[in-house]
């Protein structure tokens, strides 16, 4: 059976779960902190792009959907502001880590207010073939925009 929108969503949530726990985890010696940075920079913006298309942009169109919409839309650029910040970060200072874990809050934050009201009240507004057809969407697009803001 084909996946729908919200499960195609949580695999990428997942994964900037991780990508957080990680982060917060690597070592400013080792090197590591700037590379798990470009991976979840590169993860965080082709999901947001992509989600932002093909989920945000049809539950803006109904007036339920409207104000979840534009409250979700606000918490992405707050992260792209944080992330913005985090790369300017020295590695290896003391505040880096507290800017790191500030990202992780907001990350979690966001998930976790996406998946318990965002996914409901859009859940209402969609039937059930457009989360499918929107799952494939999202998913095509997604793939791409990783290579765009991979190749940045």
């Amino acid at each position: 059976m084909a996946k729908n929108i919200y499960e195609s969503l949580r695999e990428s949530h997942e994964l900037q779960r991780s990508l957080c726990r990680r982060l917060l985890r690597a070592k400013p010696e080792s090197g590591r902190r700037e590379e798990v940075l470009r991976e979840l920079r590169i993860e965080l913006a082709a999901h947001a792009a992509a989600e932002e298309r093909f989920l945000y942009a049809p539950i803006l169109m109904h007036d339920m959907g409207l104000n979840s919409s534009r409250h979700a839309l606000s918490e992405h650029h707050d992260i792209d502001e944080c992330v913005e910040e985090l790369q300017k970060a020295d590695y290896e200072g003391g505040s880096w880590l507290a800017k790191a874990k500030e990202l992780s809050h907001q990350v979690h934050h966001h998930l976790r207010e996406e998946e318990t009201k965002f996914f409901q009240v859009s859940g209402k507004i969609l039937t059930e073939a457009q989360k499918v057809g929107l799952a494939g969407r999202y998913e095509k697009d997604y793939q791409r925009m990783k290579g765009v803001f991979g190749a940045g």
